[in-house]
């Protein structure tokens, strides 16, 4: 994979935009609240200037009629000089209806940061089929309004990511992890976080990082932004797994559709979310039977999933598993002076 261009760091005074490209709730009514707090956990931990995108908090009835309208808003935060940097509301379940409106020389002759995950994904193809690195990282809503305020991992790697030009280097696990906790009457729930888990390989291997939430890839598998062999050929790819709906058939026909496209046989080596035991279970079948790799290294246990708190990940930044330590590097910077 080739070398990402990469947007210019963040600044304190920056200004950067909130957006809504896949799902609109951040402006439904009872959500709006949690909105506000998002924004000042932004404004308070990192001491930028926060503006809304025109379309942003018309709610998700709206914005789900009107995609070519989302478009617009990605389309006015890339050219207007004064934002520096672009977080995402919200993940959803449809950013690939934006396709048609989307201009990826816009993207290539502006680059600049996109911060998001979940659905997002669909989104930093685009950026990548543009040539532009973007962030698999914290959502407002999800990530950075917790009700608790945003926690000390998260907001760290942020600002490591995003507004520091040196090497990011080790990404040491979290020591504690929760679920999102959607009622603001409560706080999170932390637990004890087991770290890293080898599953398989040995040895390091380095690679430039790809990948995202595999449910949203999916649903663009066959368009212009999915990523072809060249892309995939010696990644380091990073999935962010899920039992979605409940059904373990369906955490299968993930895994699987990524063997079927070729990419375990292209990739240096695997990073992946916690999962469930039995979703732990079908990866390994797919990939050391199904596929015939047991010498893929596959490290498990990232903080890259659907909970807090959340690093961040660089899309085509240089990285590294080391299996001898149970290890995971990003070997430069995420963004550039």
């Amino acid at each position: 994979m080739h070398q990402l261009i990469k947007p210019k760091k963040l600044n304190p005074g920056d200004t950067i935009a909130t957006i809504s490209l896949s799902g609109g709730r951040a402006g439904d009514p009872d959500m709006i609240e949690r909105y506000l707090f998002g924004k000042r956990q932004l404004e308070e931990h990192f001491g930028v200037h926060v503006i809304e995108a025109p379309h942003s908090l018309k709610g998700k009835d709206f914005l789900y009629e009107n995609p070519k309208l989302r478009a617009d808003d990605l389309i006015w935060a890339l050219t207007n000089p004064r934002i520096k940097g672009i977080f995402v509301n919200s993940g959803g379940d449809d950013g690939g209806r934006l396709l048609p409106y989307i201009d990826f020389n816009i993207i290539r002759n502006n680059p600049k940061i996109l911060l998001g995950y979940s659905d997002v994904s669909v989104f930093h193809a685009m950026f990548t089929h543009a040539g532009v690195s973007s962030f698999y990282g914290a959502n407002l809503l999800a990530t950075i309004a917790q009700p608790g305020g945003l926690d000390e991992y998260t907001e760290r790697w942020i600002k490591k990511a995003l507004f520091s030009e040196n090497v990011m280097g080790e990404i040491v696990p979290c020591d504690k992890w929760a679920d999102i906790e959607w009622d603001k009457t409560k706080k999170s729930v932390w637990v004890q976080n087991t770290g890293y888990e080898l599953l398989q390989g040995s040895g390091i291997v380095r690679g430039r990082l790809l990948g995202g939430c595999c449910g949203s890839l999916l649903q663009i598998m066959g368009t212009e932004i999915f990523p072809d062999k060249k892309l995939w050929k010696d990644s380091i790819l990073f999935l962010d797994i899920g039992t979605p709906y409940g059904v373990e058939v369906a955490t299968l026909h993930q895994i699987r559709a990524f063997a079927s496209a070729g990419i375990y046989r292209q990739a240096g080596g695997l990073i992946c979310t916690g999962m469930h035991e039995s979703d732990k279970e079908i990866l390994l079948k797919v990939i050391r039977h199904e596929e015939d790799l047991p010498d893929l290294p596959i490290l498990y246990n990232a903080d890259i999933g659907h909970r807090i708190p959340m690093t961040v990940i660089p899309m085509g930044a240089l990285a590294e598993i080391d299996c001898n330590n149970n290890a995971f590097s990003i070997l430069e910077a995420g963004v550039r002076e």
